[in-house]
């Protein structure tokens, strides 16, 4: 069969009734050369390769780990998986461990989590206040990368989590209750907004445009000024077509203009869309004719479950798929996802069994052994969601390797050891490979002290945003093979 002779641009959507949605990367994406000697050569390759984009997520979950149960004993590449990292074993040829890396500005801040939460991505000083003169030091790592490469995708990026924003004053320890809320900072006092409704999520990623569209003007635009409260009566009077219904002619027409192995590339992707939009659907507009228990006065002082209706793995594992989706688009390269809130007391009861009670308050375990298990639980269960999320990622072929291949994942806490809330050896994990360019399957031990920001640095020049230094690093964290 000959090669087509023309390529689809990298930027192509489609589109339908005031929707767009982006594309994954197809072989018509390729670059071929105008000389008769490089489309010959293309052409007996089947399609011409194109480098895929390297992503970047950073994931917070909080209140620290069980370090035993963590940190391998063994350094390189034969170490045992511990209790909590054992999901991510079918993954380990693609994972990075560390240990001994710190953060030194969160040291001498005072006890407790907020000094160590809000400076996670920043590694600088996080001002101690009551008030609104909160300052993390500086640029968070994932918005330093999208101030730089941001105007190269719809989005310059992704800001997700669970829990809405906690204000107030944590007396106990001095702090506004503002910075266990955030990861993601544009400079050291504006944190970025995070979305944690699966259904406004979704639109912002696709893009669905509303009334506005005649007007002129981008719904993101009109979004951003709008209150929650507005969104959500839209959402309850509205009843829009689904996304993906809408750009199906053009994704037909387009169809019969690409190879086969294109064809099942989009026919995968348009699958996985709408398996995303029945799920969106599900928290967004429960069924009327359900059954629904009696109203009882005295149940009316109870406070609403925070987040979108349904079970909090669903609540998560939804957002996961967002990211995936994103990526996979190439519609924005940049997220931070938050599980929960800093100081969070979920009760992960119904979801692990024995794990009943505050996850806060496991985590001040105090040496007892019965709160061990429950804490290392629950840490468990966030490298579960990881696998989750790997595993999808993995299964997307892309280039010569799969869209995992091409992604960093930093996953962990902002603290180490719970109960003594520390901030050195703190637990975070890469998965992914960086576009190739980090030798997985390794524990690294770095010496004590070293700055996490180090590993910020390495990360930033694979996002092809390179610094001499960021955060208190003093040097690059080395990835690759040495």
């Amino acid at each position: 069969m000959s090669q087509r002779p023309w390529n689809l641009s990298r930027r192509t959507l489609l589109r339908g009734a005031g929707a767009s949605l982006s594309l994954p990367l197809l072989n018509a994406m390729g670059t071929l050369s105008g000389s008769p000697s490089a489309h010959a050569a293309a052409t007996s390759e089947a399609a011409s390769e194109i480098q895929a984009p390297v992503r970047m997520a950073c994931f917070y979950f909080p209140n620290g780990v069980l370090e035993r149960n963590w940190f391998p004993s063994q350094e390189g590449r034969d170490f045992e998986m511990p209790f909590c990292l054992e999901p991510l074993e079918k993954h380990r040829n693609k994972l990075t461990v560390f240990s001994g890396l710190d953060k030194q500005h969160s040291h001498n801040s005072g006890d407790g989590h907020y000094s160590k939460t809000a400076n996670y991505l920043t590694g600088l000083t996080v001002r101690k206040t009551t008030g609104k003169d909160i300052s993390v030091g500086g640029v968070s790592i994932d918005q330093l990368a999208a101030q730089k490469i941001g105007q190269l995708t719809p989005l310059p990026s992704l800001e997700l989590g669970i829990d809405p924003v906690i204000s107030g004053i944590d007396t106990i320890v001095g702090y506004t209750r503002l910075y266990g809320s955030y990861i993601s900072w544009r400079s050291p006092s504006q944190p970025l907004a995070r979305e944690i409704n699966p259904r406004f999520a979704y639109e912002r990623l696709f893009g669905v445009l509303r009334s506005s569209r005649e007007s002129g003007v981008s719904a993101g635009a009109i979004e951003s000024t709008k209150s929650i409260e507005t969104r959500v009566n839209e959402q309850k009077s509205q009843d829009r077509r689904l996304l993906l219904d809408t750009v199906l002619d053009d994704a037909n027409s387009l169809r019969g203009t690409l190879g086969r192995d294109d064809q099942f590339k989009l026919d995968e992707y348009l699958d996985s869309v709408r398996d995303v939009e029945k799920r969106v659907a599900f928290f967004s507009q429960p069924d009327a004719r359900a059954w629904r228990p009696e109203t009882h006065p005295e149940l009316e002082h109870l406070a609403a479950p925070a987040g979108a209706p349904g079970d909090h793995q669903a609540h998560v594992r939804l957002m996961l798929d967002l990211i995936a989706l994103a990526f996979w688009t190439d519609s924005t390269r940049i997220s931070t996802f938050m599980y929960a809130n800093d100081v969070s007391g979920k009760n992960f009861g119904e979801l692990i069994p024995g794990t009943a009670g505050s996850h806060h308050e496991f985590s001040h375990h105090q040496n007892k052994p019965e709160k061990f298990e429950p804490y290392s639980k629950i840490t468990r269960w966030h490298n579960e969601q990881l696998a989750y999320l790997m595993d999808k990622l993995d299964s997307i072929a892309e280039g010569s390797g799969t869209l995992l291949d091409n992604c960093m994942i930093l996953s962990g806490s902002a603290m180490s050891d719970g109960d003594k809330h520390k901030a050195s050896n703190i637990p975070v994990v890469l998965g992914g490979l960086g576009g190739g360019t980090i030798d997985g399957g390794r524990h690294i031990v770095s010496p004590e002290g070293t700055p996490l920001c180090n590993l910020y640095v390495s990360m930033l020049e694979r996002m092809g945003t390179p610094v001499e230094s960021f955060g208190d690093s003093n040097a690059a964290l080395k990835l690759g093979q040495s």
